[in-house]
């Protein structure tokens, strides 16, 4: 562990990874997309070269859930009371003033919803472009359209009143052909906060369709996503990836890792697995047993069908706490431009051509 000192001198966002990371992302033709709403930010990890990363970290107030629609090129970030959606233009990245040529990928803000501070955390696009979020203060999985902050499509059946109180700490969802189908909470109580009473062994899956809990006595679930037609999910307290039977309830640990697991995604046989510090200081999190082992924040990558850990990525500063990891397929160098700054008002697109304009001489 580095003390405040020797963190102070090393540059924002540093980070030490395993030699073959670099090699691996270029072999996989991706780059990694992480939010961390400790730090504001939504950071782009590329490889530079075989031996190299590249990062590009953009501020977006509490950066949460990230969806991808790969079809339509679009990406979705949820943030502390909007949703905010993106457009990839090539043609803009070969132009892009500040550096032309350098990016594959260039996404621009394009819409801009106005849900309130709801608690957005999972955010996954439907079969038809919509979206889909989990509003964890309202306890509800809800659809995101132009006519209200939110509508509620489904709660846990023990929730009786869509109200402001994080009841249960619904968080996770696992999209199947295109809806909802499964979610995660830290347990299934119907009173305010009642989620913190023994957060480590009261978690559960719920199946959406059903409406029932199909698993439950797991270790603050998160993340749950379907992989190769099974369902997975992180136990953020065991730093364990599990896959779920979601026949008979039971759970199967296929990789234990030393840590606080939050945040997986999938590309090819490899799942980026995002690890978090814990907060001495927090009063839910900091006097757990497992928080002493919940000392690093970074990325770990493992090789699904071998059970392996392949690579590492580990931040040195900056970066503590880590929700959502998704891998941005075929896209070896993409940019992003936030609403924070005025750059993104520079690039203009249109249905057959893009501008980006010219500064005065």
């Amino acid at each position: 562990m580095l003390n405040k000192d020797e963190s102070k001198a090393l540059a924002p966002f540093s980070c030490q990874f395993s030699p073959q990371v670099p090699e691996l992302l270029l072999k996989l033709n991706c780059t990694i997309a992480i939010s961390t709403y400790q730090a504001g930010k939504l950071v782009f990890i590329s490889a530079k070269d075989e031996d190299s990363l590249s990062q590009l970290p953009r501020n977006f107030n509490k950066a949460m859930g990230i969806a991808e629609d790969y079809e339509n090129q679009k990406i979705a970030v949820a943030c502390r009371d909007e949703i905010i959606l993106f457009k990839n233009s090539k043609e803009l990245a070969n132009y892009y003033p500040k550096a032309p040529n350098k990016y594959d990928a260039l996404y621009m803000p394009r819409v801009t919803y106005h849900t309130g501070a709801v608690d957005i955390h999972d955010l996954s696009f439907g079969l038809n472009g919509n979206l889909y979020a989990v509003n964890t203060l309202f306890s509800c999985i809800i659809e995101i359209d132009d006519n209200y902050s939110f509508k509620p499509i489904w709660a846990p059946p023990q929730i009786d009143k869509i109200t402001s109180e994080d009841r249960c700490h619904l968080n996770g969802m696992a999209m199947l052909n295109g809806k909802p189908k499964y979610a995660t909470a830290f347990n299934n109580g119907n009173t305010p906060q009642s989620w913190r009473d023994n957060i480590t062994s009261s978690g559960v899956v719920y199946d959406i369709d059903q409406n029932q809990i199909i698993c439950q006595g797991l270790a603050m679930p998160h993340t749950p996503r379907i992989f190769n037609n099974e369902l997975y999910v992180l136990q953020s307290a065991t730093g364990e990836l599990t896959k779920i039977n979601t026949k008979d309830g039971s759970y199967e640990v296929i990789v234990k890792i030393d840590g606080f697991v939050r945040g997986m995604s999938l590309h090819n046989d490899y799942l980026f697995i995002g690890i978090s510090k814990l907060r001495k200081n927090s009063s839910t999190f900091g006097k757990l047993d497992f928080a002493k082992n919940a000392n690093q924040a970074g990325i770990i990558i493992v090789h699904l069908p071998t059970k392996s850990i392949s690579g590492k990525i580990n931040y040195l500063n900056s970066l503590d706490e880590i929700y959502d990891v998704h891998i941005l397929k075929n896209k070896r160098r993409p940019n992003i431009l936030n609403t924070l700054t005025g750059d993104h008002n520079e690039g203009l697109s249109l249905p057959n051509s893009t501008f980006w304009k010219r500064k005065k001489e």
